[in-house]
């Protein structure tokens, strides 16, 4: 690792298997000093660290590259690895504080494509880690100068089989989260488990809670996680939903850390619809308590108006689920999320979990369904959230300049929010994992925002793109329209 090396992004490791950071001697590296981190902050007490991860055919090999680093510690004492397999990112953080572990680490690449993986780090409370701490462990790797991993010798392996009984801990922790018998009995529900970690467990955990449950893209072969599927190509699941009569579906991304639904109607519902539903019910029952969620910034200015009338505050902050997260324990806020279905209740979980949401939102449904006779739709419970129009354009730049310091983009901003004024919003921010500025604008006029962003859009690529002259195209090639 050289000091101009970046280890942690935005939300742990990610690159593709074999590269930097995720080749062998880093890994492996990454464990040692995880061990000593750890046994530093313990006091010398017995710890544990809980290990888990996605369907890639790298995980295995990832999870056994950290295992061995975290036996080859040169601190005192025993590391004991509990390693669960294949299991979501919110499994790993459940079982950290069922088990009093001193910490979890998730190896998977998320929503990512194949043949990119990843590692996220859990604390012993179950939330990601801090950025500081990052940096504190980084800091470490980078210092120590870790050697070239030893030979593997006889083969054996560090980790073992995993152990079957922790999976079945986190189905009794999501199936738990609802009370009564069978309380989804009566609701039919597609599931899409992009072939990722949710594959094995989304369908018998529904029929378990009383649905009766059609499972699609269930079959990982390791290559294949995300692929034409789940939360991110949710096109199989709205065709299941439209043709087969069903109540409800959900799409799950690699690690099932977040949710995308279809409603009965064959409409997709994301994060930001989700937040509504559930903020809504909770304060229904008076279970909202303060009367706030937590979105981000990129979350619809639709949420933030149905919410304010309903007597219900929105906090925004920066884009990623720990900022999420972060912000929810300051301001003592329960529930939170993204608009790409990263949701959080800390009542319930620590960390985006899309099983706990879908299976949440599905007892909501039902109970609409067996207190109305059996007909009453998510979306009608949806109705007083209306959608702004919204336009997002990404730019490719050659340079991460303050945006408000180049001229000609900030007289392009100032335009567009003299013409939305109250009636629109705008956020433009860097991508924090690739060379993109983000440009966001809602408003009540499609046509309008549509040329507000492209007039920002143009600005940035004549003054930072990597080819100038090509803005136009650039610009226009990379626009995403959420309808109202």
């Amino acid at each position: 690792m050289s000091s101009g090396d970046a280890l942690f992004g935005t939300d742990g490791i990610r690159a593709p298997f074999g590269r930097y950071p995720l080749d062998e001697p880093t890994v492996t590296a990454l464990g040692r000093r995880l061990a000593e981190h750890l046994r530093e902050r313990t006091d010398g007490r017995h710890l544990a660290v809980v290990l888990g991860g996605d369907t890639r055919a790298s995980t295995p090999t990832l999870c056994e590259w950290i295992a061995r680093g975290l036996h080859e510690t040169s601190s005192p004492g025993a590391v004991e690895t509990r390693y669960a397999g294949v299991i979501p990112t919110a499994g790993v953080a459940a079982l950290v504080r069922e088990l009093g572990a001193a910490a979890g680490v998730v190896v998977s690449a998320s929503h990512n494509p194949y043949p990119d993986n990843g590692i996220k780090l859990l604390d012993g409370d179950g939330f990601k880690w801090r950025r500081e701490e990052e940096t504190a462990l980084e800091r470490r790797l980078l210092e120590a100068g870790d050697p070239e991993p030893a030979p593997a010798g006889d083969g054996s392996s560090s980790l073992g089989p995993p152990e079957t009984d922790l999976v079945d801990r986190y189905l009794a922790h999501l199936a738990g989260s609802l009370s009564g018998e069978r309380p989804l009995t009566g609701l039919r529900v597609a599931l899409d488990t992009g072939n990722g970690a949710a594959s094995a467990y989304a369908g018998g955990l529904f029929e378990q809670l009383g649905a009766e449950a059609r499972v699609l893209h269930d079959a990982p072969d390791g290559t294949n996680v995300n692929r034409g599927c789940g939360s991110t190509d949710p096109r199989d699941l709205l065709e299941t939903v439209r043709a087969g009569g069903f109540h409800l579906g959900a799409a799950f991304d690699g690690d099932a850390d977040r949710v995308i639904l279809v409603d009965a109607g064959g409409e997709t519902r994301d994060g930001d619809a989700i937040l509504y539903l559930w903020a809504s019910a909770l304060d229904e029952v008076g279970a909202l308590s303060p009367r706030a969620i937590v979105a981000t910034s990129m979350s619809n200015l639709g949420l933030e108006r149905a919410l304010a009338a309903r007597g219900i505050d929105m906090v925004r902050c920066g884009v990623g689920d720990r900022e999420v997260v972060e912000t929810m324990r300051r301001e003592g806020i329960r529930l939170g999320g993204e608009q790409s279905g990263h949701i959080v209740h800390l009542d319930l979980t620590t960390t985006g979990d899309g099983l706990l949401t879908a299976i949440q939102v599905a007892g909501m449904a039902a109970r609409e369904l067996r207190e109305h006779d059996g007909e009453r739709p998510l979306s009608e419970l949806l109705a007083g959230f209306r959608r702004y129009p919204q336009v997002l354009r990404n730019v490719r730049v050659a340079a991460k300049p303050d945006l408000a310091d180049v001229p000609a983009v900030a007289r392009a901003v100032r335009r567009a929010e003299e013409r939305l004024g109250d009636h629109g919003r705008l956020v433009l921010r860097y991508s924090g994992t690739e060379p993109l500025a983000r440009v966001m604008i809602e408003g009540s006029d499609q046509l309008e925002i549509e040329e507000l962003a492209a007039g920002i859009a143009g600005a940035i690529e004549r003054e930072l793109g990597e080819r100038p002259g090509e803005a136009d195209g650039a610009a226009a090639a990379s626009v995403r329209e959420v309808p109202v």
